[in-house]
């Protein structure tokens, strides 16, 4: 696995297990971050779908699948002004804020390897 690729795979275990708080705890999650508990089943779908997401990362990164690794980065990136423009609006607490800089930390990894296995080839 290239290093890109490992730091894509190892970021979708930070996913999934967010996908698995959302999915089972997140009565418990929610409070943290300023959002109203819920029975309903949205918070739910959400956990779920950062469960594919997750497993989509790891298979991605395994798999050194590099139109994927660079998209990965495109998409996460995105989420900076995404999450920005909601605190703006007022949508969400600025804690989530909190949660993203995981996702940061993922993206500069990624973006970092990704870089240093350029580099790699070129020197090869």
């Amino acid at each position: 696995m290239s290093r890109a690729g490992k730091s894509v795979y190892y970021f979708g275990y930070y996913v999934f297990g967010m996908g698995l708080l959302l999915l089972f705890i997140s009565n418990l999650l929610l409070p943290i971050v300023n959002v109203p508990t819920t029975d309903e089943v949205w918070i739910r779908l959400v956990g779920m779908l950062l469960l594919v997401l997750g497993l989509f990362y790891r298979v991605v990164g395994k798999n050194n699948f590099l139109p994927g690794i660079h998209l990965t980065l495109v998409t996460r990136s995105l989420a900076f002004f995404v999450i920005l423009g909601f605190i703006y609006f007022g949508f969400i607490s600025w804690v989530i804020f909190l949660f993203w800089l995981g996702d940061l930390a993922g993206v500069i990894w990624t973006w970092r390897a990704l870089k240093a296995d350029q580099n790699d080839l070129v020197e090869e």
